[in-house]
């Protein structure tokens, strides 16, 4: 069996483009593969940056807590303080009321104003 040298180009030629067909043919699954994989990676980022936009609402309503917490507290201490103040001042007010009230003990308690200087006298 003798091949003629144009046969042979021939089935050369043959066998090439059909491994190129069948190269053709696993660059489209490739490819398709490719396109699968690049539309579940697009979803994955929109559903992430759905997530991080909720996330981000979620932070602004929490910092904007936080700022009326802190505003309260600050309020809070200044009415502790002004509560402390107002408190010493009671306990002060309560002494010198005590203080001015003093009780003479066996002395009537009605007496009239010409028998005060008399009773002061016999004091």
């Amino acid at each position: 069996m003798t091949h003629q040298p144009s046969d042979m180009a021939d089935a050369l030629q043959g066998a090439t483009m059909d491994r190129i067909l069948q190269e053709i043919s696993a660059l489209g699954c490739r490819l398709e593969c490719m396109d699968n994989r690049m539309i579940s990676l697009t979803e994955e980022t929109k559903s992430m940056r759905l997530d991080i936009a909720g996330f981000q609402s979620r932070v602004t309503t929490l910092e904007q807590r936080v700022t009326a917490v802190e505003a309260q507290a600050t309020l809070t201490e200044d009415r502790d303080q002004e509560l402390l103040y107002l408190r010493s001042k009671v306990i002060d007010l309560e002494d010198r009321s005590r203080r001015d009230n003093v009780r003479f003990l066996g002395f009537l308690e009605e007496i009239e104003v010409a028998d005060v200087q008399s009773l002061l006298k016999n004091i």
